[in-house]
């Protein structure tokens, strides 16, 4: 059990509830539904029944009103259990960061609540087939014909597509770089949003990700989020949160693989004696926990920065770098402490490795995480 210290008891409440669900409701369910690539979308609905999809958001929006450090903790739970689930958690509380933050109060009150309810789930349409790191090279184009725009191009790699309720759309209104795109929200009966079939991915094959076709959408005036040309500052102050939620999702798959592993260590006997009792295992197993709990409190640094108000690129960007390449190495380490068995699919720590290998590549890979760490402190001594 993971040692926690949260702000309040209504916090200590929540955790207890979230793991009582991880453990009941998400743990049993988890192997037969990556094994046949199926989407949970009846698993998010009971999330959202019980208040799990809007937790960082303010109540008086609809949300649940609680810190960012106890809404990351809840994902690592949930991660604990099904990673899948757990980063879906994290891209629906993505999407509807635009609208919370710079939607008029008309457009909150006539999308953002029932974006909040937990009725809906929402797919962020960020990526495209050439632009995935380089947003700025985005090629969808929202073509303003009086008062309404027609939006034409291919978003890539978006999860929840084809099951998901809207869409967070970023699209090309202008031809001035990184300074002409705009944010959209696109209700998912929308006429002419189509999909390409979905990937067929290494790992987390039940959370569904697949092209959204635009093909002549037309969209009013007042789906557009923010002003023209917002839409990079938009998405990379969507893209902080986000990467600190995939850091979360990727501590609580290391902590399950450390579990895993510690347990296997105990039981498993060579030579008359538990394999832990070697001490070549043994420290692997430290290093291990020293992985995991480093990467849990990096990210809840950021958070705490997040919560107080204060700058945190820099920290979400370490956040999401330190815990995902934690996550690679340690669920590769569970592999090993299994030996054989930790290659086959009897037991699942081969799929925790499939897993972790993805929170390297997406909301950033973790060479533009460097990037952005690197330009944010030497531009402190500049």
């Amino acid at each position: 059990m993971v040692q926690r210290v949260l702000p309040s008891d209504e916090a200590e409440d929540l955790l207890t509830l979230v793991r009582e669900i991880a453990d009941e409701q998400l743990l049993p369910r988890v192997d037969e539904a990556e094994a046949q690539a199926r989407f949970p979308r009846d698993v998010f609905t009971m999330l959202g029944q019980a208040g799990l999809l809007s937790l960082p958001y303010p109540e008086d929006q609809g949300g649940g009103g609680q810190p960012y450090e106890v809404y990351l903790q809840v994902v690592e739970e949930i991660a604990r259990a099904w990673m899948s689930v757990a980063v879906g958690v994290s891209v629906h509380s993505l999407t509807c960061f635009p609208l919370a933050t710079q939607g008029t109060p008309e457009q909150q009150e006539r999308w953002l609540t029932g974006m909040l309810s937990g009725d809906q789930l929402g797919a962020y349409c960020l990526s495209e087939p050439q632009a995935g790191s380089d947003v700025a090279a985005i090629r969808t184009r929202a073509v303003r014909e009086g008062d309404a725009y027609v939006v034409t191009g291919t978003k890539a790699w978006i999860s929840h597509a084809g099951h998901a309720d809207f869409y967070t759309l970023f699209a090309r209104t202008s031809d001035d770089g990184g300074r002409g795109l705009s944010c959209f929200h696109v209700p998912a009966d929308t006429e002419g949003l189509a999909f390409g079939e979905p990937e067929r991915k290494m790992g987390m094959r039940a959370a569904t990700v697949r092209e959204v076709l635009l093909e002549g959408v037309r969209l009013g005036e007042e789906n557009r989020v923010g002003a023209e040309g917002q839409g990079m500052p938009i998405a990379l102050g969507a893209l902080d949160a986000g990467r600190l939620g995939i850091a979360a999702a990727a501590t609580g798959l290391a902590e399950r693989a450390l579990e895993v592993a510690s347990r296997y260590a105990t039981e498993r006997e060579q030579f008359g004696r538990p394999i832990a009792d070697n001490q070549g295992l043994a420290f692997l197993i430290a290093d291990m926990a020293a992985a995991v709990g480093s990467a849990r409190a990096t990210y809840l640094h950021a958070a705490r920065l997040k919560d107080a108000g204060k700058p945190h690129t820099r920290e979400a960007s370490i956040a999401k770098l330190v815990a995902t390449d934690a996550a690679m190495r340690v669920t590769t380490d569970a592999v090993q402490v299994l030996g054989g068995y930790g290659y086959t699919t009897d037991f699942p720590v081969e799929r925790f490795m499939r897993e972790a290998k993805v929170t390297q590549i997406f909301e950033g890979t973790n060479q533009i995480q460097r990037l952005v760490i690197s330009r944010q402190v030497l531009a402190q001594h500049a």
